[in-house]
Parts: C-alpha cells; structure tokens; sequence
C-alpha cells in the first residue's frame, strides 16, 4: 500500500508508474488518480466532489461531514482514532490528511510505503507541491510546524507494531520519536 502525501520530495516519481494500491491527500486529484483520497480540510473535500472524483475513487472525511454528505457515491468517513487521549494534538479534529491518510493505510494493509512525507520546509519555509494554488499557503509563507504530524504518525508506528513502515526519502532526518523496528527508510530511486 502506497501512502501519498504532498511533500516536493515526491515531484521526482511518477506516481502513476507506481504499482499497487495508493492512497493520496487533498489535491493530489489534480494531477492523479488514487484508489482512496483523504480530504480533511472542508475546501479539499468541496474540490473533490465538485470534480467528480468521488466517481472513480472512494473519498475518505471527517465523521461529521460524511454525515451530512453520506449520499454522495463513494464518499466515507474515516476510521476513528485507535486511542483515546486528551491532548490537544490527539484529537481527531487536529488531525490533517497525511496522518489520516497512514492511519487509513494501517486498516487496510500490513506493508506501507510512505512518499511525500517530508515534515519539514524548504529553507524555513512551505514544502508543498500545491503550495501557490487554491487552497493552499503561498510560497512565501512560513513552513508549517511538524510537531502534531510527528507525534500523530509516530503514535501510529507505535501502535500498529504489526505493520511494516517505510519511508521512502533522500537527505532526510527520521524523527527521533520515530525509531522503531517496523520503521525505515529507503530512496526514493528504490520505490520506482
């Protein structure tokens, strides 16, 4: 299973020569078509049903906008949390698509691979393929702070213990809090 977030790290694959099952987030639908596409934030999920999206991929949301779009083809609510925490960062609604979007992949496969996931800006600031777009921040734009996903990724690793994780990445740090044993990291030359 082939987790897709939004990262320019992945800008050197082509996604659609890729095998297997792929999840995407957000507006990886303008540019290819994935099995399931995670839209947490309202005006992605209002993007991808206005494109008809939903007819040829199975949207995943929040619990509470599925339940008042649930008549939509196609479109689910995502799985709810696997733990119960009162953290701030835990909750569901702090939540972005990325994390969502591992936690999908951790009901539906053993072996995940993970591309796009940089965490971290470029030079301070937004590391996004869509960044300059609609909704998304503009280039020059602080990068977004990596804690939450960090935490909310690592909390997944730590939990589904059965699963094998990797990351596919070049040059890059791997969280600290990340260092488990179904955890790794590979090239991204390797995943093509």
């Amino acid at each position: 299973m082939l987790v897709i977030g939004n990262g320019e790290s992945r800008t050197s694959v082509d996604i659609d020569k890729l095998n297997g099952t792929k999840i995407g987030c957000n507006a990886i639908l303008r540019d290819y078509k994935v099995d399931y596409l995670v839209c947490v934030d309202k005006r992605m999920l209002t993007e991808a049903l206005n494109s008809s999206y939903h007819k040829h991929a199975t949207i995943y949301t929040r619990h509470d906008w599925w339940i008042r779009s649930r008549l939509e083809p196609n479109l689910r609510a995502m799985p709810k949390l696997p733990f119960e925490s009162k953290e701030r960062y835990d909750q569901p609604w702090h939540w972005g698509a990325g994390p969502y979007a591992v936690l999908l992949a951790c009901t539906l496969s053993d072996d995940i691979k993970l591309i796009g996931f940089d965490l971290y800006g470029n030079n301070g600031k937004v590391n996004n393929v869509y960044k300059d777009t609609a909704n998304y921040n503009m280039s020059h734009k602080r990068a977004v702070d990596p804690r939450y996903w960090i935490h909310q990724i690592g909390t997944l690793f730590s939990l589904y213990t059965d699963k094998q994780f990797t990351i596919y990445q070049d040059n890059w740090r791997l969280p600290e809090t990340w260092n488990y044993s179904n955890v790794k990291v590979d090239k991204i030359s390797k995943l093509v």
